[in-house]
């Protein structure tokens, strides 16, 4: 069964902040936007706005919904292991804080730390901070251990408010 996830983009000026996962949770170590999964009865923009307070401690308004990426592993292409909403805020009090989920920094947009992210993030990235809306499917072997194969489509995406 595929988890539903989402990750929010909260970006400020020229910068975007990002949350180095810790030890012992699911990518350790590397960058990402805030985000995780969806919890029952939730909607993603629920999720998104939920994860984004916990990892964080910003509250986000109003985050627009900007694409959708699936994740396959074992090579398989038949369902993916994760289906993420993809949120981009830039309408949030308070200051980030980082916690048990990992330490938060902020990163110039065009100076993002590609070396310690997700393989796929380098394709991906730049269209959802531009806020275009796409819907992306991306192939790894293994248990995410090395992308081998993606697809990129420009589409409009569902309304997904609360």
């Amino acid at each position: 069964m595929t988890i539903q996830a989402t990750l929010c983009f909260i970006v400020k000026d020229d910068k975007v902040l990002l949350l180095k996962k810790s030890e012992g949770l699911f990518g350790q170590g590397k960058w990402n936007p805030p985000g995780g999964k969806v919890l029952p009865g939730e909607s993603v923009e629920g999720c998104a706005i939920r994860e984004v307070f916990e990892e964080t401690r910003l509250t986000i308004k109003d985050p627009e919904h900007v694409a959708i990426v699936h994740f396959y592993k074992n090579n398989k292409r038949d369902s993916p292991e994760w289906s993420v909403s993809v949120f981009l805020s830039q309408v949030f009090k308070g200051i980030p804080t980082g916690g048990r989920e990992g330490i938060v920094q902020w990163f110039n947009i065009n100076a993002l730390p590609f070396e310690e992210m997700w393989e796929d993030d380098r394709h991906w990235h730049k269209l959802a901070l531009d806020g275009r809306k796409f819907e992306g499917w991306f192939y790894y072997t293994g248990d995410f251990e090395k992308q081998v194969d993606y697809r990129i489509e420009d589409r409009p995406l569902p309304s997904v408010h609360v």
